[in-house]
């Protein structure tokens, strides 16, 4: 193991002897672009807050992160630093990554203050899952990147979708794969996942809910994972969306039904509050449970609302929270609430 020596304004600043743990954290970052202490914490240090503090300060005393610069109402956040770039890259740790230039890592590394948010959300998302999903025997998870260049497909809406006739570059906010086996044996497990700003339109989200549903039936998924395009239906997966709040949520429901043909079952929808409280749980509803939730309420609808002033619609959340049918995203779990 390389005993790395970092020098900082002409003096030595500390030494450390990277594990592999390390390494982790450091790749982490590499594909993240930041995430705070309680992630590290969460994903390397089996939620272990004051360990990973401890082993945090020392890679950032070896210049390997840094905090990102921040303003008094923005969150604390991790950063890889060039030096660890450097560690990363003369180790050997990048395979399966994008090759990246000194000026392109530099350009990534910047992360906004409009981007930071989302970034962090993404990584919490991922956080809750990874550990939860590690505390079941029975699954193992094969693959979780929060980088969209490593999930991003290009596909084309028909026209008939009422949001077609262009080919469309979607780059999803996460990709996991995971293997859970059962009494029939191993089920492969494929979902995007989608991390909802708040300030998309929802005309926006039912376009890349159309172009994930495009992504499949054209057997664009299929060819990615090694099948035809013909073997199509062989090749499922699931859009994982979450929103920040359960109105959001249910409005994003209500348009999927209005795609043509309508989007029913693909796209799975929780709030981010339930996502990070109990992400194995019963949390997630499809656009087909949010119509049988409605079904003769008078909150039914066959054309897009808020075209004009927004209006909440409190009773019909109401109704949504008291009837919807939930699901967990594993069928070992499958129990509804």
């Amino acid at each position: 193991m390389v005993d790395y020596l970092m020098h900082m304004n002409g003096t030595t600043e500390s030494r450390i002897i990277p594990q592999e743990r390390d390494f982790d954290i450091l790749r982490g970052l590499f594909e993240a672009r930041a995430m705070t202490v309680g992630h590290a914490a969460t994903l390397y240090f089996d939620g272990n807050m004051e360990t990973a503090k401890k082993r945090i300060q020392k890679l950032r005393g070896a210049g390997l992160i840094r905090d990102r610069a921040r303003h008094a109402h923005e969150p604390m956040a991790l950063l890889l630093t060039k030096k660890g770039f450097h560690l990363l890259k003369s180790q050997g740790r990048l395979e399966g990554y994008p090759m990246l230039s000194d000026a392109q890592f530099d350009i990534r590394s910047h992360v906004s203050a409009l981007t930071l948010q989302h970034e962090l959300q993404c990584v919490s998302v991922k956080a809750s899952l990874i550990a939860a999903l590690s505390r079941l025997i029975h699954v193992r998870v094969i693959t979780y990147t929060t980088w969209p260049l490593l999930s991003q497909f290009k596909t084309h809406q028909p026209a008939a979708s009422g949001y077609g006739g262009a080919s469309v570059i979607v780059k999803p906010d996460g990709y996991l794969c995971l293997h859970e086996k059962d009494a029939a044996g191993i089920a492969e497990h494929h979902c995007f996942i989608e991390v909802d700003r708040g300030t998309e339109s929802q005309r926006v989200l039912a376009e890349r809910a159309a172009s994930y549903r495009a992504h499949y039936r054209s057997g664009g998924f299929a060819v990615s994972r090694g099948g035809s395009r013909d073997d199509f239906e062989n090749y499922p997966f699931r859009v994982l969306a979450i929103f920040p709040t359960a109105e959001r949520r249910n409005n994003a429901a209500e348009r999927l039904l209005l795609v043509d043909p309508p989007i029913k079952t693909m796209v799975w929808l929780t709030t981010m509050p339930e996502m990070l409280d109990d992400p194995l749980g019963p949390i997630w509803m499809r656009p087909a449970d949010y119509m049988e939730a409605i079904a003769g309420s008078g909150h039914e609808t066959d054309k897009p609302r808020h075209l004009g002033r927004y209006q909440r619609q409190t009773e019909r959340d109401a109704v949504v929270e008291g009837e919807v049918r939930k699901y967990r995203i594993l069928s070992g779990s499958s129990d509804v609430g």
